[in-house]
Parts: structure tokens; sequence; C-alpha cells
């Protein structure tokens, strides 16, 4: 027997699910009640989980990223729709590295592989994606199916052996809010993402810092590593690139208030 679909609530129910979400603190009251109620399930039990501070698109199971529907599960890293900044940056380089044949990518720290199925949606690349959280994992090889392999691992401990020297673009969204400020992010973020992929150490760059260092192993003659960080982190961001003999440059987005810093290994033709 099919399922009917539930009716929708009326003008005075939808008013007092506003009501609850808006005194929880949600700036888009009336987007998450529509959405929400569009979701299918108890809308009592799923609204009373938005109220209780877990984020929307675990709740939802989806979260919208560059125009893709990526699934999102309960403690899993939220994909922001600042850090598209990063493929956008990285889409160019891509295609530069492309000529004639699909390059290889790696998305690190992967969460959902958001990042790498945005990518793989405009360019044609040979993807692999990593993360040290089991369920953010599981959620990428859902996401990416076999659009990319999926390994599960500290950083570059997680790649196979074989990609060493051939990564055309390394994208990583590494973790980079200070320690200390763990504690002033909202509730949803705290409370429901796994710390490891908030929390980047005492000034927010030691993993920014282990990713650069052992990037040039990695990366083919030329290629990129990109990572996100904060305009104040920028300079520090660019000292540990160049530290690892990676030429650094910012690419930063107005929209979004992101800054994206890149790292080139030179090729033998430039040394």
């Amino acid at each position: 027997m099919p399922v009917l679909p539930r009716p929708a609530p009326d003008r005075a129910d939808f008013a007092g699910i506003v009501a609850r979400l808006r005194a929880a603190g949600c700036v888009f009251a009336e987007d998450e009640a529509r959405l929400l109620i569009a979701a299918g399930g108890e809308l009592a039990a799923l609204v009373g989980r938005r109220v209780g501070g877990e984020p929307l698109e675990q709740i939802l199971g989806w979260a919208e990223f560059r125009g893709l529907r990526v699934g999102v599960a309960p403690g899993v890293f939220v994909p922001r729709a600042r850090t598209a900044e990063l493929v956008d940056a990285a889409i160019p380089l891509l295609r530069a590295a492309g000529a004639g044949t699909a390059p290889v990518l790696v998305d690190l720290c992967c969460g959902t592989g958001a990042l790498g199925l945005a990518c793989a949606e405009e360019v044609a690349v040979r993807l692999t994606a990593a993360d040290i959280e089991p369920a953010a994992v599981a959620c990428a090889r859902r996401n990416l199916g076999s659009t990319g392999e999926v390994y599960e691992g500290d950083l570059f401990d997680a790649l196979p052996d074989s990609l060493r020297g051939t990564i055309a673009v390394l994208l990583a969204n590494v973790p980079y809010v200070p320690s200390e400020a763990v504690a002033t992010l909202p509730p949803e973020a705290r409370e429901h993402e796994p710390r490891r992929a908030l929390d980047g150490g005492a000034d927010g760059l030691d993993v920014l810092r282990r990713v650069a260092a052992g990037a040039p192993e990695w990366l083919a003659p030329g290629g990129h590593v990109l990572m996100e960080t904060s305009a104040a982190q920028a300079d520090s961001a660019l000292a540990a690139l160049a530290a690892n003999n990676l030429a650094g440059r910012l690419a930063e987005s107005g929209e979004h208030g992101t800054t994206v810093v890149i790292g080139t290994l030179s090729s033998p033709c430039d040394r």
C-alpha cells in the first residue's frame, strides 16, 4: 500500500513551528520550517530535534552544496556554503592539469565527500577521498558511489602508496578553529559534529601544517594543495607552505568571506 503524502500543517501550525524555531535561535526559521515539513516522518520529532540544537542538515539527511544534494549523516561534519570556494579555486587547476587525461584529485579530510563530488561534476577526474572519522567515511562512500574511492585514516596515512607523486590537486578542508575558540561555536557544531573536524590546535593551524609538510611527497610536479583558513591566519598558513617548498598564494571570496591558501609544487623545469 503506498504511503499517502502527509497533509501540510495549516497556517496556525506553521506559525507555531516557526515561532519555536525562532525562539531556539534559528535565523531562517520560515525556510527551516518548510524543509522540516517536507522531510516526511514525525514532524513533532523533527522540530524537537532542531529546537534541541541538532544541525538541520543532519535531521534532513542532506545538505545543498554547490547545487548538489549531498547526503549528511549524524555525527558527520556538515559542508558549509563558504567551502565551495575551495571547489571554485580547484576547477581551473584541474582543467589545466588534464591535458587529455583525467587528473588525480584527492579530497583529504573529506567529511561527506562534498568537495570531491562537486569537482567531479564539472571535470573528469580520478578521485580519492579520505577521512579519519568512520562515520564520515561511510557517508562519503554513499555519496561518491562509483565516482571515487574513499579510505579511512589519518591524513596521508589513509592513502594508497600508488598515489605518491601523482596528485594534481589536493583539497584538504582542514579544521582551523583554535582550541580555545571551539567553545564559542554554535551548539549545533560543537555538540553534533566531530571535535577533530573543528579543532585546529592552539592557533588553529596544526592540521594545516601537517598537510603542508606531507603534500610535496604526494603532489605531482606542478601539483597544488588547497586549504581553507581564516583571513587572520592567512600569513601563518602561507609561511607553512613556504617552509615546505610550496609556492603559496591566496584565493579570497567576497561573497562568503572565505580565505583559501594554495600551495604549488614546482615542476623540474621551474627549478
